[in-house]
């Protein structure tokens, strides 16, 4: 018996979406398909599902493979050749090849993208950044780059570490920072094939990893050629939950989180008004924004589940040095302890903060000038000023700033490098 186009595919053909082989597309009830553009091509075998999803025109779907998507917001002139993607935003021109695995709160924005067999979560890759095939990068922010053709670049078989023996996942990674990366005029980042970064890490602009070298380290220095020393194997006893450098772990979530915020109110407040007023440019938006919750949200979340395990952590410590204890490192352990849900609720307070009005102001009426030109996104902040890319940075970077110091009076043992 001939199966049937279904009613749902044959409405968004009579619209205008170009579906090759119609008889097997799914399109799920609960997808709004006045939100799925004249001009989408989706290609036999892929599956759409989601009352917030939204297509823009000229998106491709599935060219390379079939491919699922499950509540996600797709910019315009998007290519998602293959795999899965679950409620995570692709902004213009942003693409993934086949095999991929794409799941909640990933931001790629404009340019930026993936080769065949990339897996993310919870990772926002800012304007051009590229990764490379057979990655697994969860639990990142990267930038760096002025164009497509000098972008920060991740190389094929490249991993992200984010789980911890201590089964623990506060370990998200800094690879550039917000402030300076959203302004396009960084020097790009690149991280060599088969290589890997264990989290929490922050890595500066201009950093050059060789192919094959693990980063266990932060790289704070800009412009430094990183190459593995291929160190004799080392066997030691392991004493799990001890937690040796609780310093670093807390001092990077919280400068994730501080730039996270900092990205939200770039959001809020610049990125807001090149989006469009059209149902698309909402959806898309709102998307943006619900995804930097999201991932604001997981990051405190994580950090409070190592939190929790400092009580238990002073006791092993303790009972394996014996004698031997260091001070400060019970200090800070118990710190954290003792005053973590008041870090959590400043977190949340500062979570929609849009730092110092008169530095806010005056960079946006500059962008607001870019903007009325009719310019798109990329276009109008690589035209802008070196001098009004300064204020926006001073801007943003006294987000950052007020986040980590306002954390750092609830912990103050923390506060120094």
């Amino acid at each position: 018996m001939e199966s049937r186009v279904d009613d749902r595919v044959r409405r968004l053909m009579e619209r205008g979406v170009v579906i090759p082989d119609p008889k097997t597309v799914s399109i799920a009830d609960d997808v709004e398909l006045d939100l799925i553009a004249p001009g989408v091509t989706i290609h036999p075998c892929c599956r759409i599902s989601g009352r917030k999803t939204s297509v823009m025109a000229g998106t491709v779907i599935g060219a390379e493979a079939p491919a699922v998507i499950e509540d996600c917001q797709i910019g315009a002139g998007v290519e998602l050749k293959g795999g899965f993607f679950k409620k995570s935003v692709f902004l213009e021109r942003s693409s993934m090849g086949s095999g991929a695995h794409v799941r909640e709160a990933c931001i790629l924005e404009e340019e930026a993208g993936g080769a065949h067999s990339v897996g993310i979560k919870h990772t926002i890759l800012l304007p051009f950044v590229t990764l490379g095939s057979l990655v697994n990068f969860c639990d990142c922010l990267m930038a760096g780059g002025t164009s497509r053709k000098d972008h920060s670049e991740v190389g094929s078989s490249y991993i992200h570490f984010n789980y911890t023996p201590n089964q623990d996942k506060a370990t998200a990674s800094l690879i550039g920072d917000v402030p300076r990366g959203v302004m396009m005029g960084e020097r790009p980042i690149f991280l060599g094939g088969r290589g890997g970064i264990v989290g929490p890490s922050i890595i500066a602009y201009g950093t050059v990893v060789a192919a094959g070298t693990i980063v266990r380290d932060d790289i704070l220095e800009a412009g430094k050629l990183v190459l593995d020393q291929f160190p004799k194997p080392e066997v030691r006893d392991f004493h799990p939950d001890i937690y040796w450098n609780t310093k670093r772990l807390v001092r990077n979530n919280v400068i994730y989180i501080a730039n996270l915020i900092a990205l939200k109110a770039w959001y809020r407040l610049v990125r807001v008004q090149f989006f469009g007023q059209d149902d698309f440019g909402h959806a898309l938006f709102r998307g943006a924004l619900e995804k930097l919750e999201m991932a604001i949200a997981e990051r405190i979340s994580r950090l409070g589940a190592v939190a929790a395990k400092m009580p238990e952590s002073i006791r092993r410590y303790s009972e394996l040095m014996k004698g031997a204890v260091r001070p400060i490192m019970v200090a800070q352990k118990q710190e954290l302890s003792e005053n973590w849900k008041r870090v959590e609720d400043k977190l949340a307070f500062l979570g929609s903060s849009t730092g110092d009005d008169a530095l806010r102001d005056d960079f946006l009426a500059e962008v607001i000038t870019g903007c009325d030109t009719g310019l798109g996104y990329v276009k109008a902040v690589q035209g802008l000023d070196p001098a009004v890319k300064a204020k926006g940075v001073d801007w943003l970077e006294g987000i950052v700033s007020s986040v980590i110091d306002a954390v750092f009076a609830e912990i103050p043992s923390y506060r120094s490098a």
